[in-house]
């Protein structure tokens, strides 16, 4: 195994700001707009819950149902997948169901584990993601940005304000 193989690539960050997720999960509800008839959206928690809210909004869809699936650990890992609530069958079972006429709504789709199980739960469904990464990308249906695999988002719900010392005091303590 060569050095590299051995040493993961350190995550590139992308610090995502609250007006900057806004604007991009308001495209993402225009791109959606013009693809039918959104009888619900099933966001998956937690990170779906904020895009699902503002496309809910733009698009006026009352139905917001959760689905809950564990996969990070300690914000930096992903293990096991566990899912911990499942979609109502009332929710599944819209337009005939396995979830036509439905929007699964989540802020990223990175490996595409995560979107698997959602998938396997409502085929039908319409899968839209806000930030995509390669690996999960051709599971889902609508995006906005794609990034790389190797990039690790900041989203604002998980930043807070701090400090920042001027340019040209760094390095000179």
């Amino acid at each position: 195994m060569s050095p590299q193989e051995a040493q993961p690539l350190a995550p590139k960050a992308f610090p995502v700001s609250w007006d900057q997720f806004h604007r991009d999960a308001r495209a993402l509800a225009w791109r959606l707009a013009g693809h039918g008839e959104w009888k619900a959206i099933v966001c998956i928690t937690r990170g779906g819950l904020v895009p699902a809210a503002i496309v809910a909004r733009e698009l006026n869809i009352r139905i917001i149902e959760t689905v809950g699936i564990a996969s990070y650990h300690d914000y930096t890992s992903q293990g096991e997948l566990q899912v911990i609530k499942e979609v109502s069958r009332e929710v599944v079972a819209l337009e005939g169901g396995e979830g036509a006429g439905v929007l699964i709504i989540d802020d990223l789709v990175d490996t595409g584990k995560t979107a698997r199980i959602v998938r396997d739960m409502l085929p039908k469904a319409h899968f839209a993601t806000v930030y995509a990464k390669p690996k999960g990308r051709p599971l889902v249906d609508t995006f906005i940005t794609e990034v790389s695999q190797d990039t690790w988002i900041y989203f604002p719900w998980d930043m807070g304000f701090a400090f920042q010392p001027p340019i040209s005091r760094q390095g000179n303590d």
